[in-house]
């Protein structure tokens, strides 16, 4: 038995003993679906695949691509949506305290109403109360997102639509929710994954498009906070949002003509 919000109730009953809630053992994905087609899904099933395989789970034959999709689908079918925010998370499914039993997984599917929508007076700021890692575990997404919960917040007190974290060697690592992309005249560039950025698949997307662009030059690297100061152009992509532009840092406006190309 246990105490939940002051009520007594049987393990099985509470709805939070699992080793996400415990521990943070567990990764996530999101995805978009649009009027019932799901967005780069093969992309995101094979990013969570690799994440569970780093973390050591044990992937179950059963848990195929065309497994999860249907899942998905009844999941979406049981809210009456067909277009929706898709978010799958994937725990390790075991009793244990920092050692788990086993490595079998459970997963929770869960699908919300797309609300996000394109601004064009985006503004952003930095966060530097606290710092992403720069190992690979930081390019995957974990249930570990209190930095980026604490950066929201700050955010929201200061009245900016996100924040940039910044890694231990207070170099970019992207935006709260998103990656990050800058532009200096012909030439782009965008924090590397050994910087701590999530391996985003919109990321992936236009790193190939721009890479078969003949007057155009993507760049993996480190960037600055004064780096973004002296960009002609400063966007950001997740798998929800698609592109948004930023248009205000530091009181420095910004266009958006690659975004709009892209």
């Amino acid at each position: 038995m246990i105490n939940f919000n002051g009520t007594i109730l049987p393990n099985s009953e509470s709805g939070i003993i699992n080793r996400a809630f415990s521990y943070g053992d567990a990764l996530f994905d999101t995805m978009l679906c649009t009027q019932g087609k799901l967005i780069f899904s093969e992309e995101h099933y094979f990013r969570l695949l690799a994440g569970m395989r780093q973390l050591r789970m044990d992937i179950p034959m059963f848990f195929t691509q065309q497994f999860w999709e249907k899942e998905i689908l009844k999941t979406l079918e049981s809210n009456s949506l067909t277009t929706a925010r898709i978010r799958t998370t994937v725990f390790r499914n075991s009793e244990g305290f920092y050692l788990p039993l086993s490595n079998e997984i459970g997963f929770i599917i869960q699908t919300q109403v797309v609300t996000h929508i394109i601004s064009d007076t985006f503004q952003i700021g930095i966060y530097k109360d606290h710092t992403v890692g720069t190992n690979s575990l930081d390019n995957i997404k974990t249930t570990h997102r209190l930095i980026n919960v604490l950066a929201s917040i700050y955010a929201q007190e200061n009245h900016l639509d996100t924040c940039i974290l910044l890694n231990h060697r207070k170099q970019i690592v992207g935006g709260i929710h998103a990656n990050l992309f800058a532009v200096f005249g012909p030439i782009i560039k965008t924090p590397a994954l050994s910087e701590g950025c999530i391996n985003g698949i919109i990321r992936q997307k236009i790193i190939q498009i721009i890479s078969k662009e003949s007057d155009l030059k993507i760049i993996e690297t480190e960037l600055t906070p004064f780096d973004l100061q002296l960009a002609d152009e400063i966007f950001l992509t997740n798998s929800i949002l698609g592109i948004q532009s930023v248009y205000e840092f530091k009181k420095k406006n910004y266009n958006n003509k690659i975004a709009l190309h892209l």
